[in-house]
């Protein structure tokens, strides 16, 4: 038996079943990696998501085509999340992709975050429309004014809905596929509730299914935290996210966020209803959200210069089966023997394919298939499936965490920031502090940024505050 992580470069599908003598073979151009990983990662990243399959550049800046092998992850994503959220009484929704300019406009906090983003329809064929309508950059705008018509009484609470659409944020620069893009995809969920215990134990809850989408199907570890005052949701009460960490940058990528929006929203959209004891009261609301940024971070963590890797709970193909001809001899009996191991391994709930194309060499395979990252070649156990999964995860483990620093003085986070460090520091949690970490620690390569308070905190020394991680950013992720 023959194992080994896979992948794949150009081509692809499957071909004809062999049979009878084996064909001349073509010769092809040898599948291979121009930039390698610690060399040039931005290079190596944009190189990887194109050979592998996953996205092809579309003529407009920061757009891409999702091809299927990065559909089929993000499927893969919802079929879990779905089903977990779904047993917390989620429904399904979908509301329009536009929204009027005075509706945007009325949550003034809200709508100055997203200002900068936001891609307006001023025109109707040649003519001008008589207002310009937005594209939606997010949805609490969209459909709060429904959540108004909607909810009347306690009776009609909680209201909990989701929807899996796209949105459009269209400036800044440097785009990078699924982690920075103008256009992208995710799950939305907005829900509102007669009181904040409520809605804090949700927002807790939502959290834990984006670490397990992280740490369990993608095998990328995160620290899970509270966002500060100056990086949590625009107009939100609170923010809390999963945040990840790529060692070979040096830099955090926010993974997921969950909100507590408070009673903002419920007083600019008028969202009462009245409660059990005749009077009228406010609804706590949240909203929570994870992206297509996910499948980038899971790339940007167990790529190599081979190609993906990928966790075999999210691998579109978890088994390739390539049959290895030899010269002369008839083919039939090596071909119905694969196809027998692909039954066996589809039978047993294991995602597997045979490889039958006669004009690529085995050797082409093996590389076309270990570029696209398939986890394992020929045949393998479920229980063999699984230790792969478990030993990605730690292998990314070991690699965050040798990244990361605990400090206590000025001195040791500038040497730790200019290392490429996930620092942990005391932290007072202070507004004018963080601006002012920020203003002593822009360079060339950008400011040190906030990531999140971890819930898991250490032992501090008497006299500090909470930790927080931090480390060094720049407008370009990858």
């Amino acid at each position: 038996m023959s194992s080994g992580k896979g992948g794949g470069g150009g081509g692809g599908g499957k071909g004809g079943a062999g049979g009878g003598k084996k064909k001349e073979v073509k010769k092809e151009t040898k599948l291979g990696m121009a930039y390698k990983k610690d060399d040039n990662f931005g290079e190596w990243y944009s190189e990887v998501v194109v050979n592998s399959e996953m996205i092809e550049y579309y003529d407009i800046s920061g757009c891409y085509i999702l091809r299927p092998w990065a559909m089929e992850i993000w499927e893969l994503l919802k079929e879990f999340f779905d089903a977990e959220i779904k047993k917390l009484k989620l429904k399904p929704y979908y509301f329009p992709l536009f929204v009027t300019e005075n509706v945007l406009q009325k949550e003034k906090d809200h709508i100055e975050g997203f200002a900068p983003e936001v891609a307006w329809v001023t025109k109707s064929g040649k003519s001008d429309l008589e207002a310009p309508i937005a594209i939606r950059p997010t949805s609490e705008t969209v459909m709060y004014p429904y959540f108004s018509k909607w909810i009347r009484s306690h009776r009609d609470l909680p209201l909990r809905c989701n929807q899996w659409c796209n949105v459009v944020r269209w400036e800044f620069s440097n785009p990078t596929p699924f982690i920075r893009s103008r256009e992208f995809l995710w799950q939305e969920g907005h829900t509102a509730f007669a009181t904040k215990e409520e809605a804090d134990e949700e927002v807790l809850q939502i959290l834990e299914l984006y670490r397990r989408i992280y740490e369990e199907f993608l095998a990328v570890p995160v620290s899970k935290g509270r966002k500060s005052e100056m990086e949590k949701f625009a107009g939100g009460l609170y923010t809390t996210s999963v945040e990840a960490f790529i060692p070979n940058t040096g830099r955090g990528v926010q993974g997921a966020t969950s909100h507590c929006l408070g009673q903002n929203f419920a007083k600019m959209f008028d969202i009462t209803f009245e409660n059990d004891k005749g009077s009228r009261s406010m609804v706590w609301q949240n909203s929570w959200a994870y992206t297509t940024r996910s499948i980038g971070v899971m790339v940007m963590t167990h790529g190599d210069d081979k190609g993906l890797v990928l966790p075999p709970r999210v691998a579109p193909l978890q088994v390739i089966v390539i049959p290895v001809p030899y010269k002369d001899v008839d083919t039939t009996a090596i071909v119905n023997e694969c196809k027998k191991t692909v039954e066996t391994l589809e039978k047993a709930g294991i995602r597997a394919d045979l490889d039958t194309r006669e004009n690529y060499s085995p050797g082409w395979k093996y590389s076309h298939w270990e570029m696209k990252g398939v986890p394992l070649r020929i045949e393998i156990g479920p229980k063999d499936m699984a230790n792969n999964q478990k030993n990605l995860f730690e292998t990314a483990k070991q690699k965050r965490d040798a990244c990361l620093k605990v400090v206590n003085t000025w001195d040791e986070f500038i040497v730790a920031l200019n290392d490429k460090k996930l620092i942990l520091a005391p932290w007072c949690d202070e507004e004018e502090v963080e601006k002012d970490v920020k203003a002593r620690t822009k360079g060339d390569l950008g400011a040190a940024k906030t990531l999140c308070t971890p819930f898991e905190q250490p032992d501090l020394p008497e006299g500090q505050h909470d930790n927080i991680e931090e480390n060094q950013t720049k407008t370009k992720c990858a």
